[in-house]
């Protein structure tokens, strides 16, 4: 037997006995254990080669992942494993089978090998009727509670979140990183594999967040068609009508609806020249100074506030899968009381976009040949 370390000859030692957890319970599998005398190390062939890691079988580890990855370890072991099985495992198991699987899945991700769906399909590259796209990408973030020294909170960070989906929402994939320049990368590498090769081919909607449409245009094309997600830009709308007009109900919601009216049929050049005819006729100091951000926002992203443009060629105009994405991800990383190291909400993070893309991309995972994490 080669020693997988130095490439040498290992001496067999003697046989071993590990206790193996199925699905049925826990059974004793015997293997010949190899000792190599020139680096000292031992190691089990035959456990790779049944695929036995952390004591559970590889029939049952999905099942393990599958639970931590939808509840917390202590819930997923108690009200999952152990209520719809019958075998027993502590939070700390699923814990470390979660997230070594999950770090396994990152590592696949970094070398730019998506997880193909067990079954094909054709709906991301069907031809589409005029001007709609072939597919929708969309690029967020969302903060984690984190853990500092001495099991003490620290500073939130934030998650990233991207999607890439078809026009009619049958089809999408969920991608997440702590960094977003790795992450806009394997958002290239996502469209590649199923099959959108010409960039042309997709719209990226975005709210204005820092860097989100800089990443997107480094990664994806420079000439990459964007839109200013529609709700938000109304929030802002909105949100300024409030300082301006105080608790006065009728002039808010009037000013509001106005300015909402204009964005949606003109676009973006015609409500910053209403605006800015506002603003030359003078405010209070404080609507001032709100007015002047809300006029630097629409014309930091005027390029992609022609509304009128993107409803004549059928183009959505709201970032809402990319939104539910955030949410139902979120929801395993933000629960009362948690608080994660980085490794800890990367892996799990990653397990759960994968879950949120569907049951075939998430079958895809498993039915791989397995490769040890990096």
């Amino acid at each position: 037997m080669t020693c997988p370390d130095c490439d040498r000859a290992a001496k067999f030692h003697s046989y071993q006995a590990r206790r193996v957890v199925t699905g049925h319970g826990a059974v004793r599998v015997s293997r010949a254990y190899y000792y190599c005398a020139r680096c000292h190390q031992g190691f089990l062939p035959y456990d790779e080669a049944l695929g036995l890691r952390d004591e559970i079988s590889p029939g049952f580890r999905p099942l393990v992942c599958l639970a931590g990855t939808l509840a917390p370890f202590a819930d997923a072991a108690e009200d999952i494993v152990r209520r719809y099985t019958g075998v027993r495992l502590s939070a700390s198991t699923v814990l470390r089978c979660t997230e070594a699987e999950g770090e396994r899945l990152r590592a696949q991700l970094r070398d730019g090998r998506m997880v193909a769906s067990t079954t094909k399909e054709p709906g991301w590259t069907n031809p589409r009727e005029g001007a709609v796209p072939a597919a929708y990408v969309g690029l967020d973030a969302f903060s984690v509670p984190m853990q500092g020294a001495g099991a003490g909170p620290a500073e939130h960070r934030m998650l990233y979140t991207a999607v890439v989906y078809t026009p009619d929402k049958k089809h999408h994939r969920y991608l997440v990183e702590f960094e977003l320049d790795v992450l806009a990368e394997q958002l290239r590498a996502q469209t590649r594999a199923i099959g959108l090769t010409d960039v042309g081919q997709l719209v990226a909607i975005t709210d204005g967040g820092n860097g989100l449409e800089e990443a997107l245009t480094r990664h994806l094309a420079a000439n990459l068609s964007t839109v200013l997600d529609w709700y938000h830009a109304a929030e802002h709308l909105s949100a300024f009508a409030t300082v301006w007009f105080g608790s006065d109900e009728e002039p808010r919601r009037a000013w509001a609806d106005h300015a909402k009216g204009l964005l949606y049929e003109r676009g973006g050049d015609a409500l910053l020249e209403h605006l800015r005819a506002i603003a030359s006729g003078g405010t209070d100091d404080e609507p001032r100074d709100e007015l002047r951000k809300l006029i630097g926002y629409f014309e930091n992203n005027r390029h992609r506030t022609d509304y009128p443009s993107y409803r004549a060629k059928g183009w959505d105009i709201g970032s809402g899968p990319t939104e539910a994405g955030c949410k139902i991800i979120g929801e395993r990383l933000k629960g009362s009381g948690m608080r994660w190291v980085y490794d800890g909400a990367a892996t799990v993070g990653a397990l759960r976009a994968l879950y949120v893309s569907g049951p075939k991309v998430w079958d895809g995972f498993w039915s791989q040949p397995y490769r040890r994490a990096a």
